[in-house]
C-alpha cells in the first residue's frame, strides 16, 4: 500500500525528548515501511523519521499555544494537498477527520490518543461515519458508544531500543509530564512511605505544569527524592534500567501509558493505579501491582522485588512490540479500504464482544475512586 500518515505539528517525529504520539506515530511509519508499504509521513520540517517527511511548518510549534487550533488546521490543509493521491490516511490530527470530507474518494482512518469524553464522543460520531476510528485500549473504546471503531490496537515500541536492566540503582523511578493528573505528588508519598529513594524525570515546560512543579512538588523535594528534569530516550533506558520499579498513580483514565510498556522493556515492574489502559498493560502480580490506594501502592513496592525482570520485558516484546502493532494497523487499513464508501450505521459500533473491551489483567477503578490522590495535595 502506499501510506500517508499525518501528525500533529506540536512536537517533532521522533520526538527528542516527551512526547507520546510523536514516538507512536515515528515507530508506526517506519514500521509500516520495513514491511515493505510505501509510506509518507508529514509532520515537521525538523523531525528526524526514517520515511520521508513532508511539512508545512518548518520546526515544531510547541503545546499550549492559544493559536492551536488555527495552526492545526493549517497543518492539515496542507497535508491533504500532498497526500491526496495516497491509497489511505492516517490521520493522528483532531481536525484533520472533519477537514478530509473535502477529499471524498480518498480512504481515511484516525486515531484518537485522548479519552472519549462528552465531547470528543459527540465529534467522532458526526465525522467515523466517513473516517472510521482506531482506539488505542479496551478501555478507552468503552466510552465510544455510536463511533465507528474499526479496531482496538494498542501501541508498539522497538523493545531492542530498551536495553533490559539489572534494577540495582537502589532507587524507583516515576516518569511522565508534571501534572496532578499523573500522580507525582503521590508517587513522592508512595516511596517516602515505602522507604526508598525516588528519581523524578518529568516534562515541565507549559504554565500549568510549572505552576504544579512550584506548589506541590518543589516543596516535597529532597530526603531521597530528587527530580532530573525531562530525559532523553538514553537517560530514559539507562534510569528504567537500574529502578527497582516505575511508579505510575495515575488519577485520570489515561487511554494507554507509554512509559509502563518502555519500563516493562527495561525489566522494570510497575506499580500503577489500575486506572484507564493499566489493567490491559501491566499484569498485576507478575509484571508489577496494580493497587487503588497509597498504602496498598506502599505494600506493592515493598514486594516488588520478588518480580522477575525478564517476565516484564517478554510481556513486552511477546504483546506490545513495534512489529505487532504494525500488522494490526495493516489490517485495520485492509479493513477500511474494503468498507470505504459503504454505509455505516452506528448500530455496528464498538462492542464488547466484538473488541474484548472489559479483557484486562486487573481489577477497574472508577473516577470516583482517585477522590484521595487529588485531595492529597489540594488539586
Amino acid at each position: 500500500m502506499r501510506i500517508a500518515v499525518i501528525a500533529p505539528p506540536w512536537v517533532p517525529t521522533p520526538p527528542p525528548a516527551y512526547g507520546g504520539i510523536e514516538a507512536v506515530v515515528d515507530s508506526l511509519a517506519t514500521g509500516l515501511h520495513r514491511a515493505g508499504h510505501e509510506v509518507f509521513l508529514f509532520a515537521t520540517g525538523d523531525s528526524n523519521s526514517q520515511v520521508p517527511v513532508g511539512y508545512r511548518f518548518e520546526k515544531a510549534l510547541g503545546v499550549g499555544r492559544t493559536d492551536a487550533t488555527i495552526v492545526e488546521l493549517l497543518q492539515v490543509m496542507s497535508a491533504y494537498e500532498v497526500v491526496r493521491e495516497f491509497d489511505i490516511v492516517h490521520d493522528h490530527t483532531m481536525i484533520g477527520p472533519a477537514y478530509s470530507v473535502r477529499f471524498p474518494d480518498l480512504p481515511v482512518v484516525t486515531t484518537n490518543h485522548m479519552p472519549f469524553s462528552l465531547e470528543a464522543r459527540e465529534y467522532y460520531m458526526a465525522t467515523s461515519h466517513r473516517v472510521p476510528v482506531i482506539s488505542i485500549s479496551n478501555a478507552q473504546a468503552r466510552a465510544a458508544r455510536g463511533v465507528n471503531i474499526v479496531d482496538v490496537i494498542h501501541h508498539g515500541i522497538e523493545v531492542q531500543e530498551f536495553a533490559e536492566g539489572k534494577g540495582d540503582g537502589g532507587y524507583a523511578v516515576f516518569l511522565g509530564r508534571m501534572n496532578p493528573d499523573k500522580g507525582v505528588h503521590v508517587a513522592i508519598q508512595v516511596a517516602r512511605s515505602a522507604g526508598i529513594p525516588l528519581k523524578i524525570a518529568a516534562k515541565c515546560r507549559e504554565s500549568s505544569e510549572k505552576a504544579y512543579f512550584e506548589e506541590v512538588i518543589k516543596p516535597m523535594l529532597g530526603s531521597g527524592v530528587e527530580y532530573l528534569g525531562e530525559a532523553s530516550h538514553q537517560e530514559k533506558v539507562e534510569l528504567l534500567g537500574g529502578a527497582v520499579c516505575l511508579i505510575n498513580p495515575i488519577a485520570w483514565p489515561e487511554p494507554f501509558g507509554m512509559v509502563m510498556i518502555e519500563a516493562m522493556a527495561c525489566g522494570t515492574p510497575v506499580i500503577a493505579t489500575p486506572a484507564g489502559a493499566a489493567p490491559e498493560i501491566v499484569v498485576d502480580g507478575k509484571t508489577g501491582y496494580l493497587a487503588g490506594s497509597v498504602d496498598n501502592l506502599v505494600k506493592a513496592v515493598e514486594k516488588v522485588s520478588t518480580l522477575d525482570r525478564s517476565t516484564c520485558r517478554n510481556w513486552v516484546a511477546e504483546e506490545f512490540s513495534t512489529e505487532l502493532m504494525v500488522r494490526k494497523h495493516i489490517d485495520a487499513y485492509e479493513k477500511v479500504i474494503a468498507n470505504f464508501g459503504k454505509p455505516y450505521a452506528s448500530s455496528q459500533s464498538t462492542t464488547e464482544e466484538s473488541h474484548g473491551i472489559g479483557e484486562s489483567h486487573g481489577p477497574r477503578v472508577m473516577p470516583d475512586d482517585f477522590a484521595y490522590f487529588r485531595a492529597a495535595s489540594g488539586m
